[in-house]
Order: C-alpha cells, then sequence, then structure tokens
C-alpha cells in the first residue's frame, strides 16, 4: 500500500499527438492532475514558478534537452530533488533500462504504450516505489 497518494504528474514530451493521447489516458482514464510541458527547459520553468508534482514523467528522446538531462537539471531545483521518475521511450533495449535505473528512475513505460493501460502502469510503478520494490 503506498504512504503517499500520486496526484499531480509533471508529463514531458515533445511529440503533440502522443502528448494529448496521454494527457487524455492520464486525466480521464486515471483521475490524475497533470502538468504538461513540451520540452525540458519548460520543464523547468514550470517548476520555478511554483509547480510541485508528485511525479515525473519524461519522455526520454526529445531535442535540446532530452529526458536524461532534463532530469539532471530537476535534481538541481529543491522542489524536485527527491520526486520520484518514470522514463517513457521506445528504447527499451537492457542495458537502456539499466542506464535510466542508474539516473533513479523508478521505472520505465515502452512506446508505443495502450493509452487505456498507462494511468495503471503508472499507478503501479508508483505503488511499487512507495511499497520498497524494485519497480518494474
Amino acid at each position: 500500500m503506498s504512504e503517499k497518494p500520486l496526484n499531480k504528474i509533471l508529463y514531458v514530451e515533445d511529440d503533440q499527438d502522443i502528448q494529448t493521447v496521454a494527457q487524455i489516458a492520464l486525466e480521464v482514464v486515471g483521475s490524475f492532475s497533470l502538468i504538461t510541458c513540451s520540452s525540458g527547459s519548460a520543464a523547468l520553468q514550470a517548476i520555478e514558478t511554483g509547480a510541485i508534482p508528485d511525479l515525473l514523467l519524461l519522455d526520454v528522446m526529445m531535442p535540446s534537452m532530452d529526458g536524461p538531462t532534463t532530469l539532471a537539471e530537476l535534481r538541481k531545483l529543491a522542489s524536485t530533488s527527491q520526486t520520484p521518475v518514470i522514463f517513457m521511450t521506445a528504447k527499451v533495449q537492457t542495458v537502456e533500462l539499466d542506464y535510466y535505473k542508474s539516473l533513479g528512475a523508478i521505472g520505465v513505460i515502452a512506446k508505443p504504450f495502450d493509452p487505456m493501460e498507462l494511468s495503471e502502469q503508472v499507478r503501479a510503478l508508483w505503488n511499487n516505489s512507495n511499497s520498497g520494490g524494485k519497480g518494474n
């Protein structure tokens, strides 16, 4: 059982179509509150202007600032220095998964994802990390 409820997610995705599908899946199906950004720099700006998410959901491959770089910059900010992170990516080879976990990710969601299952995947990774599990 999770100690802290998951309500607000900072979601960073540069592809507008994927962003729209995930936003509907997470807000409508999962009933999460989303802060949606189209780039790493927009995510940093959202945090610097007061957004405080429970979870970071980051696309890996984005122009100018990829997901791992965005995470490194978010870790420098007090309000997101310890915020759990899940990466979303099509790059899910074992070595890549190991890399994301070495960055502190509680899990990785493979693209393409099933919009009807996305919120449950996020919730399962969240609950697993809060119960001391090792994630996905």
